[in-house]
C-alpha cells in the first residue's frame, strides 16, 4: 500500500483577538449642560425653598428659645410650641410613616418627583454645578479646562471653585449641627474658637459629606448608592407620569437643515442633536426608554422644547406623560383622568387618615407626662407609728413653656395617707419641698418621692391596685397612672 504523504507543514491557526474586560472601570465625568425652561424654573424654585427652610429655621426664635431644636443631651425635642420627650417617640414614628407613604403616593402619580426636585443630593449637586458654571464656564469650557495642562489660570479657577465649595459645605455642616445645639451658642463657640469635640466632628463630617457627594460623586450616589433608584419601579405602572420620549413621533431620527422637510427625508421630529444627553445630570439617553438612573428632573424635556421651537416643530417630543397615553395617543385630559386610579386613591385615603390622626393626637395631647416607679429597695415597711408604708418615685415632665403646678392624689385603697416630697430647684438634698402640690418649671422634669401609708392590718396581704392622679392646677388636665400597693404577709 502506498502511504499517504505526511504533511510536515504546521497548520496555520486562525489568530484570536483577545479582549480584556475590566469589571472596575473609571467613571467618566459628566459635564451637564445648562438649560432653561419650565421644569428648570420649578427645580430652582424648590432649591430656593428647601434651602431657605434649612438654613433659616435654626435662626427662628420661639419665645426665649430656638423654634426648632432637637436637644439630645436634655432628651427634649422643641418644635415651635411643642415640647416632646422620649416617651413621645410615637409622634416621630408617625411622621416617618407619613413621609414614606407620601413618597409612595408621589411616585405612583408622577415618578421620582422627590429625586428630581427636593432630594438633598439633587439640590446640592445643582448648587455646586451652578458655582462650577459661574467660575469655569459652560460645558465646553469646563471640558477644555479639565483636559488642559496645569497653568496659572487653571489653578486659580480650580482653587476658587474648591474654596467656595468647602466654605459652603462647612456652612451646611454648621447649620445641620445647629438643629441639635442652639445655633446662636454654636456661632459664639465658633467665633471664640471654643467649639466642642463632638460639634467639631459633626460640622466637619457633614461638611465633608456635602463636599464629596455634591462636588465629586454626584450622579454616582443616585445610580449606585441610593436604594430608592432600585425599588422605584415597583411603584410605577402604565399610568404613572414619567419623563418620556415619543418614539412614534421622533423616529427615525436624523439631522436636517431648517429648510429641509422631514417628510421628504422620511425622518421623525428628532434631529439627533444629542442635547437631551448633554443636559442630563446622570448622563443617560432618554430616547432609549425609561431607565432607573433617570431622576425625573425634566431637563431633557426643557432642552428638547427649545430645539423644537428653533426648528419649527411642535413641543412635547420629550415630556411628562404616561405609557398608556403614549401607546393609545390620549389627550392631556384623558391622561389626567387616569391618574386618580385605585392605587392613588388608597394611598391618598390612608395618608389623609394618618395626617388627621396625628394632628388630632397632638391637639388633644396632655402637655405633661408622668412616670411611676416603685422603690425597689423597700417594697413595704412598718413605721414607728404603726402604719404600713410603700414608697414610690414619680417623674413629672412639664411639656409647656410655662411654670406649672401639679396636684398629686391616689385612689384605689381606703384610708390611704399620701405625702409627696420633692427637691427644690437648687437640688439641695437637705432642702425639701413637702406638699401634694408640686411646681415644675417650663420644659423641665422633677422627681418626687411619694410615701403611701395605711393602718397596719386594714388590708389583707397581697398586691392591691391603686391609681395615681396628677392634675395640672391651671388647665385641670389629669394624667392617671396605675401601680400597686403591697401588703406583706
Amino acid at each position: 500500500m502506498n502511504e499517504a504523504p505526511v504533511n510536515n507543514t504546521a497548520e496555520k491557526s486562525t489568530p484570536v483577538n483577545e479582549v480584556v474586560i475590566s469589571l472596575y472601570t473609571a467613571q467618566d465625568k459628566i459635564y451637564p449642560r445648562s438649560t432653561f425652561g419650565f421644569f428648570t424654573k420649578w427645580r430652582w424654585v424648590m432649591i430656593w425653598l428647601t434651602q431657605i427652610v434649612f438654613y433659616g429655621i435654626p435662626w427662628l426664635e420661639w419665645g426665649h428659645r430656638q423654634a426648632l431644636l432637637f436637644d439630645l443631651g436634655a432628651r427634649r425635642f422643641y418644635i415651635f410650641n411643642l415640647v416632646l420627650y422620649p416617651q413621645d417617640l410615637i409622634y416621630l414614628t408617625a411622621i416617618l410613616i407619613i413621609s414614606a407613604l407620601s413618597l409612595f403616593l408621589f411616585t405612583a402619580i408622577a415618578g421620582r418627583l422627590w429625586c428630581g426636585y427636593t432630594c438633598p443630593q439633587t439640590v446640592y449637586t445643582e448648587i455646586f454645578l451652578w458655582i462650577e458654571h459661574k467660575i469655569e464656564g459652560e460645558r465646553g469650557a469646563r471640558m477644555k479646562l479639565d483636559s488642559a495642562g496645569m497653568s496659572t489660570n487653571k489653578l486659580a479657577k480650580k482653587g476658587a471653585k474648591h474654596f467656595i465649595w468647602i466654605a459652603f459645605a462647612l456652612w451646611t455642616g454648621f447649620t445641620f449641627v445647629g438643629y441639635f445645639t442652639p445655633i446662636r451658642e454654636l456661632s459664639q463657640s465658633v467665633l471664640n474658637m471654643s467649639l466642642g469635640p463632638w460639634e467639631t466632628f459633626w460640622v466637619c463630617f457633614y461638611g465633608f459629606a456635602t463636599y464629596g457627594n455634591a462636588g465629586f460623586m454626584r450622579e454616582q450616589v443616585c445610580k449606585y448608592m441610593c436604594p430608592y433608584a432600585r425599588f422605584q419601579s415597583a411603584m410605577f405602572d402604565d399610568d404613572t407620569l414619567i419623563v418620556t420620549y415619543d418614539e412614534a413621533r421622533g423616529e427615525p431620527r436624523g439631522p436636517r437643515s431648517r429648510k429641509d422637510e422631514a417628510k421628504s427625508k422620511e425622518l421623525g421630529s428628532c434631529i439627533d442633536c444629542g442635547l437631551c444627553v448633554q443636559v442630563c445630570p446622570t448622563g443617560i439617553d432618554i430616547r432609549k426608554g425609561l431607565q432607573y438612573e433617570c431622576i425625573g428632573c425634566g431637563a431633557c424635556a426643557d432642552v428638547c422644547d427649545t430645539v423644537m421651537d428653533k426648528v419649527g416643530y411642535e413641543r412635547g417630543l420629550v415630556k411628562y406623560s404616561t405609557q398608556n397615553a403614549i401607546n393609545n395617543k390620549w389627550s392631556h385630559k384623558q391622561m389626567l383622568q387616569r391618574i386618580m386610579r385605585p392605587r392613588v386613591l388608597i394611598y391618598s385615603a390612608i395618608l389623609t387618615l394618618l395626617i388627621v390622626s396625628l394632628l388630632a393626637s397632638l391637639w388633644y395631647r396632655t402637655p405633661f407626662r408622668v412616670n411611676v416607679i416603685r422603690d425597689r429597695g423597700v417594697m413595704a415597711r412598718l413605721t414607728d407609728d404603726g402604719m404600713l408604708e410603700n414608697i414610690y418615685r414619680l417623674q413629672i415632665m412639664n411639656g409647656t413653656e410655662k411654670t406649672q403646678q401639679y396636684q398629686i392624689s391616689v385612689s384605689g385603697v381606703k384610708d390611704l395617707e399620701i405625702k409627696a416630697e420633692a427637691a427644690k430647684e437648687n437640688h439641695d438634698s437637705k432642702d425639701k419641698e413637702q406638699s401634694n402640690t408640686i411646681t415644675v418649671k417650663p420644659a423641665e422634669s422633677r422627681w418626687i418621692i411619694v410615701d403611701l401609708k395605711i393602718p397596719d392590718g386594714s388590708l389583707k396581704s397581697g398586691s392591691h391596685k391603686i391609681h395615681f392622679e396628677i392634675q395640672a392646677v391651671e388647665s385641670k388636665q389629669i394624667v392617671t397612672e396605675k401601680s400597686i400597693f403591697l401588703v406583706p404577709r
